[in-house]
């Protein structure tokens, strides 16, 4: 069990700024993912959605990498392992060998990864932040229109991946075992 999310990460209603707003939905998004792919064995975390080849093994791998994108753009340091040993996030060598050997890697590993790889990103977030806002520029680079991403691009980017990738993660999930919902009933959640 994880030790990320003591208690259910419940965003704010009114929230005092900017930074406090988003990073409550970044974390909620994190804490949903992870109750989505909690509880399962390996097998059950390969198991695909048909037609897709999507599993929940593939998703735990492929957010792990962004988390690990994301601490490496905002501390302006080269990608971690097991990344940088495939050419780090720039390399679409690195984002297919994700996506395919999440398929060989047992539970326990992948869910460490991704936590390691959270853990990251946080404090990588959080030194960022006591230097200034979400409208200091990140270290991302510039893209092709020449201009230069600030971490609130950054942040929101990785917020879009999570809830993109939550809506699969429930929809996987359910199919497995029936789980379903938004939020769970009693914190942490039962395993399965």
């Amino acid at each position: 069990m994880t030790t990320l999310f003591p208690q259910w990460p419940d965003p704010p209603h009114n929230a005092d700024s900017e930074v406090e707003g988003v990073l409550a939905a970044l974390e909620r998004q994190r804490a949903t993912f992870w109750w989505k792919v909690s509880g399962l064995d390996t097998d059950r975390l390969r198991t695909p959605h048909p037609p897709s080849a999507l599993t929940l093994a593939r998703l735990l791998k492929h957010l792990a990498q962004v988390e690990d994108k994301l601490a490496s753009v905002l501390a302006a340091r080269p990608a971690s392992e097991p990344w940088a040993a495939h050419g780090g996030h720039a390399s679409e060598d690195a984002w297919a060998w994700t996506w395919q050997s999440a398929h060989d890697d047992a539970a326990p590993d992948l869910h460490a990864l991704w936590e390691r790889s959270v853990l990251r990103a946080r404090a990588a977030l959080a030194d960022e932040l006591a230097r200034g806002d979400l409208s200091r520029p990140s270290a991302l680079g510039p893209w092709p229109d020449g201009q230069n991403a600030n971490l609130r691009r950054v942040v929101l980017d990785t917020l879009e991946e999570y809830a993109r990738h939550v809506g699969h993660a429930d929809l996987i999930r359910e199919a497995i075992d029936g789980r379903v919902g938004e939020d769970p009933e009693t914190w942490p959640p039962e395993p399965r």
